[in-house]
């Protein structure tokens, strides 16, 4: 099978589909672009141009878009009152193998259909998990080499892989976390497997999210045991990683609970913590999902901003939660307003690196035309593209970097500096100000001033 490369927006989708040597799915659509704000296709961008130059620098490289695997091409539409609802060949009786065959064909149609430039999976997303591990081993080294054939034909690149170490009974206790260790070997072999494929497939980050590193209750859990069980396990996947060169981010994925009562990886703040104890600090970031940080109670501008200021900040699996509902809908983002304000925390601290904005997000169960898969991408695409065109209004302006600078000022002092480098005890602190009679008065914060300087950049063009 002979091989081309397509990068460029507009080549043929037909020419790539003979490449692929497949039949296309989604038929009835050559490729999404970018037509301008006053179409009304809505198989097309309003917003997103991958070419347009935003603060310098191209759209696609500020944004760094990606779609999933599994929300995308694995999930039937089922849920916990309802069978599946979607129509996907692939997900039909027949040889496992070979349905995965299909389902990757159908997937990098998808990708170069949708003008992605990334994908994302796990192991048992792309390949059948098998009856034992040599099946699995097996299986997933033939799906490999299936994918690496796709990325060179198709062009599209790896953001990152993980292994699913949460779905199999198996891991009903956890898989690092499991009291019993033959199960932390069978997850280590998943995770060195995945992370082995991803190396070779050029993926530039790999993911941990522990789905069932928690309890569901601590009348049978060791909280101390298990602590050091996932601790030792991260410290083995970064010496993995460092011993076969890869030279991508590791990834720790934060969540309070589902599917167990409460995750050790709660919230970026917690991660933090952890990533201290066991000395990993500096050899782990995070990557932050919108719903996750709606379950744990916080705003998803919250959790970015922590990871930043903490320096963990890494990837970002783009969706949105029901905050009227307590678990994980993972809908497509479609607030500007929110993620204005998360792209500016982003693009002000310097923008990604080796993360991007993976589209963690699954069509409704109602969704069940093809192209639903089409339309939720692309709301979400130019969702995010006004968003950074809002956060480059607001860092070329400066005024909100200006008044939060002020707010500070005093730490430039002689005094402000004299604390922050430890050169002034406790004690000599209160004489200082017991010496200068100080009678400090409060300042306003000017918070609704903020907030309507916001909506100015949001909504005055």
């Amino acid at each position: 099978m002979s091989i081309h490369y397509y990068s460029c927006i507009n080549d043929s989708p037909h020419t790539l589909i003979m490449e692929l040597n497949m039949q296309a799915y989604f038929d009835q659509l050559d490729r999404v672009r970018y037509e301008g704000p006053k179409t009304t296709n809505p198989l097309a961008f309003r917003h997103y141009n991958p070419d347009e130059l935003v603060l310098g620098k191209r759209m696609e490289d500020h944004l760094r878009f990606a779609a999933c695997y599994w929300h995308t091409f694995c999930w039937n539409g089922a849920d916990m009152f309802g069978v599946g609802s979607f129509d996907r060949p692939w997900q039909q009786p027949g040889e496992a193998i070979e349905l995965a065959k299909r389902k990757a064909d159908v997937a990098f149609e998808f990708f170069h259909k949708l003008n992605v430039p990334y994908y994302c999976f796990h192991d048992v997303d792309v390949s059948p998990e098998g009856a034992s591990l040599k099946e699995y081993l097996n299986n997933f080294a033939q799906m490999v080499d299936v994918l690496a054939a796709k990325q060179q034909q198709s062009g599209v690149k790896l953001l990152w892989g993980t292994a699913n170490c949460f779905t199999n009974p198996r891991y009903g206790a956890g898989a690092a976390t499991n009291p019993d260790p033959d199960v932390f070997s069978w997850a280590a072999t998943q995770v060195v497997t995945a992370m082995n494929a991803t190396h070779q497939l050029g993926g530039e980050n790999y993911v941990l999210w522990g789905g069932r590193e928690g309890y569901e209750t601590l009348l049978n859990t060791d909280l101390r045991q298990e602590r050091e069980q996932i601790g030792r396990f991260m410290q083995m996947v970064v010496d993995h990683k460092h011993k076969i060169g890869f030279r991508g981010t590791l990834l720790i994925e934060p969540k309070p609970q589902e599917p167990t009562k409460h995750q050790y990886d709660y919230d970026v703040a917690t991660v933090y913590g952890f990533l201290k104890q066991f000395g990993l600090e500096k050899e782990i970031k995070v990557n932050i999902e919108a719903n996750h940080a709606t379950l744990a109670g916080h705003s998803f501008h919250h959790e970015i901003a922590s990871a930043i200021a903490l320096g963990i900040f890494g990837s970002v699996d783009a969706n949105r939660g029901d905050p009227q509902l307590g678990w994980d809908t993972d809908q497509f983002p479609n607030s500007v307003e929110e993620n204005a304000l998360v792209m500016y925390e982003i693009v002000k601290a310097g923008g990604f690196t080796t993360g991007g904005l993976n589209f963690d997000a699954k069509v409704r169960r109602q969704s069940t035309d093809k192209y639903d898969l089409f339309y939720g991408h692309i709301g979400a695409m130019d969702t995010m593209a006004l968003a950074l065109k809002v956060a480059a209004r607001m860092i070329e302006d400066g005024e909100l970097d200006k008044r939060v600078a002020k707010r500070y000022s005093g730490w430039n002092s002689e005094l402000g500096q004299q604390i922050l480098k430890g050169q002034l005890s406790l004690a000599e602190i209160a004489k200082y100000a017991e010496h200068h009679q100080l009678a400090p008065q409060h300042q306003s914060g000017h918070q609704e001033l903020l907030e309507n300087l916001v909506n100015h950049y949001l909504f005055d063009k």
